[in-house]
């Protein structure tokens, strides 16, 4: 495939079935893949793929912002970034929605936030810097038994297509082509579209930024004949 060739992308919470679809499909079209999670042990499948693999907690941002900083002093700047830390908590109606859980849930968005800011400048600086992250149909239409998990999936939708706001407007104003696109990919459900999403995400590199940028896709099994 080769279409990303010299490019760099980084996979955050990437110890999941979709982390190794999506690291299998970035080193098939040729990118330069880094994998993070907070386990060195299921990172290690990562590892034998031929991925980088960095053993963080992306929740903090001394420890992100750390290895940002570890990547540049080796000359790598990132290209792409896949967002793929998540999770599900929920039932019981509302009154089944516990602080706990929402507090577990929004370790996503915390991670997001901290990921999408340390590589925000590279992510520019890029001929085709491209941000994804992984969203629920749920956001359309929450449930009651979701509440908490809608409510994180919907703010973690609002911080992306506000990186795809600032990333517009920069282009605006410096008069020049918008290169970049931060983009969310919503599924009902993971489970068996784990390589649909890899191919979904490696196809954003193929699309205009311009059409592309704060754009909302539907990850969904392939039609058949």
């Amino acid at each position: 495939m080769g279409t990303l060739t010299g490019r760099t992308v980084l996979i955050s919470g990437a110890t999941s079935a979709s982390g190794l679809a999506a690291a299998r499909a970035l080193l098939a079209a040729g990118a330069d893949v880094v994998a993070t999670g907070r386990s060195p042990e299921r990172l290690a499948p990562l590892a034998a793929l031929g991925a980088q693999t960095a053993a963080l907690d992306l929740t903090d941002e001394t420890a992100v912002r750390g290895l940002v900083e570890d990547l540049h002093a080796r000359g790598v700047r990132v290209d792409g970034l896949l967002h793929l830390v998540g999770g599900w908590r929920g039932g019981g109606g509302l009154a089944g929605q516990s602080e706990e859980d929402y507090r577990a849930l929004e370790s996503s968005l915390t991670a997001l936030r901290h990921v999408s800011r340390a590589l925000d400048d590279d992510l520019r600086a890029s001929s085709a810097g491209r941000l994804a992250i992984v969203s629920s149909t749920a956001v359309a239409r929450p449930l009651a038994g979701g509440a908490a998990y809608a409510a994180v999936k919907a703010a973690s939708e609002a911080w992306t297509r506000a990186v795809a706001q600032g990333w517009a407007k920069a282009a605006r104003d410096a008069g020049t082509e918008l290169r970049g696109a931060a983009v969310v990919l919503r599924v009902t459900s993971l489970a068996g579209l784990e390589d649909r999403l890899a191919e979904q995400f490696v196809r954003l590199w193929s699309a205009d930024a311009a059409q592309l940028n704060d754009s909302i896709l539907a990850v969904q099994e392939k039609e058949t004949a």
